[in-house]
């Protein structure tokens, strides 16, 4: 729920007593509320909460709410959560993503996996217990790998068909069970495109909620001189190439939101700002001789 404030849009909040409102209006039971994570706090210490009212969700346990009713009462409009991350600032996005991550596993962990029974969450929202047998589960992130290969003068970038027309990125891939951080980029990299990573670089971390939460590690990654053709792993990938540092910062510097109103495809295009691959990218591009470490 966005609501738009020129030039930008912005997260709006609710009190509790707005809610309770809101609901009663609209006949639903503001029990509900108690349904609430805690996501974070204000700079005056008040606490955050965030709610799924379950927008027309045939499985939910109340009765659904219509969209055009709450857009109307709440003077705002849904959207999707990937193009709402386009229009706000860093802090609404990182409060969003977290939102998005706690109420999505608390969807998916209604039971206990060892009895069966339902779990209770706590007030918080920071675990779930199995009252059967007082086991706790509290919300997990997944680790994954995304790695920015170059040979000094060029960056490798791959898509996959999910991709929007004409976006590349930077490699990635879920950690295996027993792996180091650094086992798995060697191991990505081999698999996905045939090369032999030399040495490698931490470059930063990112909490991702797409499509489940995972934790995004972004390394550099060199490969060795004279050993840098591409074998793309279809089944993994659609394509993947090496790309000039003019071309990667021409698109950097590329409007893209004009280029798609034209609807002209651009040569190449490269992952959100919000996003940390493009970030890597940026860097690269930045200081593309940035020392490097033994992997």
């Amino acid at each position: 729920m966005l609501q738009k404030s020129e030039p930008q849009y912005l997260v709006p909040k609710y009190s509790l007593l707005e809610l309770e409102r809101l609901l009663g209006k609209l006949g639903q039971n503001t029990q509900r509320i108690e349904d609430s994570v805690l996501i974070g706090c204000s700079e005056q210490h008040d606490a955050w909460f965030a709610l799924d009212i379950g927008l027309n969700h045939s499985s939910s346990i109340n009765a659904s709410l219509q969209k055009p009713e709450m857009e109307t009462e709440l003077r705002g409009s849904f959207m999707d959560l990937r193009k709402a991350f386009l229009q706000l600032n860093a802090k609404d996005v990182s409060l969003l993503s977290t939102a998005q991550a706690l109420l999505r596993w608390h969807d998916a962990h209604q039971f206990c996996s060892r009895s069966g029974q339902p779990t209770k969450k706590n007030v918080a929202g920071s675990k779930r217990i199995c009252p059967a047998n007082n086991i706790i589960y509290y919300p997990q992130m997944a680790p994954v790998v995304i790695t920015l290969v170059s040979d000094g003068p060029r960056c490798l970038l791959a898509r996959q068909s999910s991709f929007p027309k004409g976006v590349y990125s930077a490699l990635a891939g879920f950690c295996d069970i027993g792996e180091s951080l650094e086992e798995t980029v060697r191991r990505e990299v081999a698999e996905e495109v045939g090369l032999e990573v030399e040495r490698l670089q931490y470059s930063a971390s990112q909490h991702w909620p797409f499509p489940n939460s995972s934790l995004m590690i972004a390394c550099h990654a060199t490969v060795k001189p004279g050993q840098t053709k591409i074998h793309v792993n279809l089944q993994e990938l659609e394509a993947a190439a090496w790309f000039s540092h003019e071309e990667v910062a021409t698109a950097l510097r590329r409007n893209d939101s004009y280029t798609l109103q034209q609807n002209i495809t651009p040569p190449l295009r490269l992952p959100p700002k919000f996003a940390i691959a493009h970030q890597l990218i940026k860097e690269w591009v930045e200081n593309p001789a940035c020392p490097s470490l033994p992997a």
